[in-house]
């Protein structure tokens, strides 16, 4: 395929926070110097990636900056023929930065309604601040489904904030009406994506560690459960050493759903157009192989909107 702009695609694990690039950071700080923007988004491991995330997200100060980055997000998927997207709007942070959630996510809200790509809303949580945290951004999502929230996850530091501590959080979110997702398997092994299926995790955001545990697989391919691979976005955060180390092959070839995505691609300098070009030249992934895992993308989307018709039928 010369090129990826036709195919029909949707995009599940995508930051709204880490979608701003070093130009949309000009029209939020134009205080800032171009080299001190370029010098705040350059690292070479996680603890640098987590370094720049913290910049960037305290200089997103208002409701009319969280609706101009996401006014630009859905600019740049409409010009990728992105049709559809769960984009997550970290709750965890906004609270961290004591702001009021309600007005910023109205703003998104209307924001996102103005896009022909289709948006539905993934709030996350902080894992490493603790059970207290974790469930008031649980009850921030309830509040709002029906309204754009179609499910519920965490991040943050897998280690220092095991998914074991949420299952009361989960069960809430589940009799809320939330889809669940987690960040498991990136930085810490196969256990972690283990303990976020004990959780009720129907879609793992990253999982590429499960590559280390034959059980897992096999598990993941049985039960049907997808991992949100965002190739670039391990190897920019150290999490693989290299491009040619990233095991999204190995995963595939053993029969688990996966879906490309781009992660934090502002932060990132990618795209998903780039993920997927990646994937093709750089793992031999055929045309026929990378339209079934566009396909994969609105087969395991949480929510379809029937008004705009049911997207899993354009790939």
């Amino acid at each position: 395929m010369a090129g990826w702009h036709e195919l029909p695609k949707a995009e599940l694990h995508l930051h709204l926070e880490g979608s701003v690039t070093q130009e949309t950071m000009r029209l939020l700080a134009p205080d800032l110097s171009e080299d001190e923007i370029r010098a705040r988004y350059s690292f070479g491991n996680f603890a640098g990636f987590l370094e720049c995330f913290g910049w960037v997200v305290k200089r997103i100060r208002t409701p009319e900056d969280y609706a101009l980055i996401t006014r630009q997000l859905l600019a740049d998927l409409e010009r990728q023929n992105v049709r559809y997207a769960e984009i997550t709007l970290s709750a965890g942070v906004v609270l961290w930065k004591k702001q009021e959630f309600g007005p910023i996510y109205d703003a998104v809200q209307r924001a996102a309604r103005s896009s022909p790509v289709e948006v539905q809303w993934n709030v996350d949580a902080i894992r490493h601040f603790g059970v207290e945290h974790v469930m008031q951004v649980a009850e921030l999502a309830a509040e709002r489904v029906g309204d754009g929230v179609v499910s519920f996850g965490i991040g943050g530091d897998e280690a220092r904030g095991p998914a074991e501590w949420f299952t009361d959080v989960y069960r809430f979110a589940h009799e809320k009406g939330l889809r669940l997702t987690a960040h498991a398997g990136e930085a810490a092994g196969p256990e972690s994506v283990w303990r976020a299926l004990e959780l009720g995790a129907e879609r793992i955001g990253h999982g590429i560690r499960s590559v280390e545990d034959s059980a897992l697989l096999k598990h993941l391919r049985d039960r049907d459960i997808p991992l949100e691979i965002s190739i670039t976005s391990n190897v920019a955060t150290g999490v693989v050493a290299s491009l040619a180390e990233h095991p999204v092959r190995r995963i595939y070839d053993a029969g688990v759903p996966i879906v490309l995505n781009t992660d934090d691609p502002g932060i990132f300098g990618t795209t998903l157009e780039r993920e997927y070009e990646i994937a093709a030249t750089a793992f031999g992934f055929s045309d026929a192989e990378l339209q079934q895992i566009a396909g994969n993308g609105f087969r395991y989307a949480f929510r379809i909107d029937r008004g705009r018709g049911d997207l899993r039928n354009v790939h």
